[in-house]
């Protein structure tokens, strides 16, 4: 399908970051992965040490005439601190910041559209510091952090639990979501 487009975000841990992408209609894939860095095909062991300069990202492919872009950033937007400057939740360190990866100016300026929006709307005190930034290569991660949320799925939802991730999410947005 020629008429499929992507969008990159970095938002903690990529396990996290699948599920809520994964179940809406017109994504055809979310990808875990690396990007933002100067290391050429990183491994996880690689970036957790922060030293690559990657981030774990998702990547999502998706139909623009089902889904549109504005729809997935607020998915994304609802899924992390923006207020964090240190990684997320309880992962930590600069491999666990958000960033949104645009792909091309009208990406851009939506990001940027929709990052003021939350930054005006009082709902955080702190400042919003998720970057917005150019795509760079987007490298997959290792097969067993591919749908990590389907193959390990206690783990997972152990995890995700004692991350506080679900918490915030329903603090910050609860009845928004």
């Amino acid at each position: 399908m020629s008429n499929l487009k992507k969008a990159t975000f970095a938002g903690g841990c990529f396990w996290c970051m699948v599920k809520p992408f994964d179940q809406w209609d017109g994504i055809h894939g979310v990808v875990s992965g690396y990007t933002g860095g100067h290391t050429d095909n990183p491994a996880y062991e690689d970036v957790k040490t922060g030293t690559t300069g990657h981030r774990e990202a998702v990547e999502i492919t998706y139909d623009p005439t089902v889904i549109s872009y504005e729809t997935i950033l607020t998915i994304y937007w609802q899924q992390i601190d923006p207020t964090d400057d240190g990684g997320q939740f309880h992962d930590r360190g600069d491999s666990y910041r958000t960033a949104v990866f645009y792909h091309n100016d009208e990406q851009k300026a939506l990001a940027e559209q929709a990052k003021q929006t939350i930054a005006e709307s009082g709902k955080f005190r702190d400042p919003i510091v998720t970057s917005i930034l150019p795509a760079q290569t987007f490298y997959p991660a290792e097969d067993e952090h591919q749908n990590f949320y389907q193959k390990h799925k206690a783990y997972y939802e152990q995890d995700r639990e004692a991350s506080g991730r679900d918490a915030f999410i329903q603090a910050a947005w609860g009845e928004n979501l």
